[in-house]
């Protein structure tokens, strides 16, 4: 691994409507943050779901800004699994080592944004993130490092308890006719490895972290037990999230979500 990476820490899907989104996923048993709104140059809004050492993001524009450009190309397209996120410990240290190596790393970009907590006060969480270039995206998905300064006021107890009992994302899964190849695009992107699991090829990011998963659409979906029209021929397409009570998979937002015993 990259030195200053750990191991996947959120994954970014990105909607339309975050009411409406949000609904969809408490639909699906999962607790959500409070909407929260990033700094004013990053231009978006969230919710997050919270597990031990990852969580899942909601992400919506609110303002055009160039930050999210990426984002508004992405839903001009379509809603869904946009990017994977891993911990750095240093996103300055991160964004150096990559244009060390001849990358025109993005960042590191600063910004924060205020939480609401249960008793309610009022904390405010701040990031710091560097993004992999375009061309090392891996089968379609965005990949980008992100730094926590204040770590207690995004895993806020009191929200990382959900109906459904869920506990950790177990697999982010891309979709693409070369996954072996894309999967070797990735672990080169981050110094890792990776191994094939019948149809699926992953890359471990960390120990005791998520894998990154590539595998043709007609395989996730049969992982999930949808139409493959659901899902797209490209890019992240499902996510395998820990849960001890067994539950059917979902798509919702043009993700899938498949239920695994931890």
């Amino acid at each position: 691994m990259l030195s200053t990476l750990v191991g996947l820490d959120h994954l970014v899907v990105a909607v339309r409507d975050l009411d409406a989104a949000a609904e969809a996923w408490r639909a699906l048993g999962f607790t959500l943050s409070p909407r929260g709104l990033h700094s004013a140059h990053v231009g978006s809004a969230n919710h997050t779901m919270m597990f031990g050492q990852d969580y899942l993001e909601l992400l919506a524009v609110v303002t055009a800004q160039p930050h999210n450009q990426a984002l508004r190309d992405f839903l001009a397209q379509r809603e869904g699994l946009e990017r994977a996120a891993f911990t750095t410990t240093d996103a300055a240290a991160g964004a150096d080592a990559l244009r060390a190596r001849g990358f025109e790393s993005q960042g590191p970009l600063h910004f924060g944004r205020p939480v609401p907590l249960p008793d309610g006060s009022t904390a405010e969480a701040r990031f710091s993130v560097f993004r992999f270039p375009p061309s090392s995206y891996p089968g379609g998905l965005g990949i980008f490092a992100c730094q926590h300064h204040t770590p207690e006021a995004v895993w806020v107890p009191a929200l990382q308890s959900h109906p459904n009992g869920a506990t950790r994302i177990k697999r982010a899964l891309a979709a693409t006719e070369q996954p072996e190849a894309e999967a070797r695009k990735l672990a080169a992107a981050i110094d890792g490895i990776c191994r094939q699991r019948g149809d699926v090829w992953l890359v471990p990011t960390g120990i005791g972290r998520a894998e990154i998963g590539f595998a043709p659409r007609a395989v996730i979906a049969r992982l999930a037990q949808c139409d493959a029209a659901a899902l797209p021929g490209q890019g992240g397409a499902a996510m395998v999230i820990a849960t001890p009570t067994p539950r059917p998979p979902a798509v919702a937002t043009g993700v899938a979500v498949i239920f695994e015993s931890p």
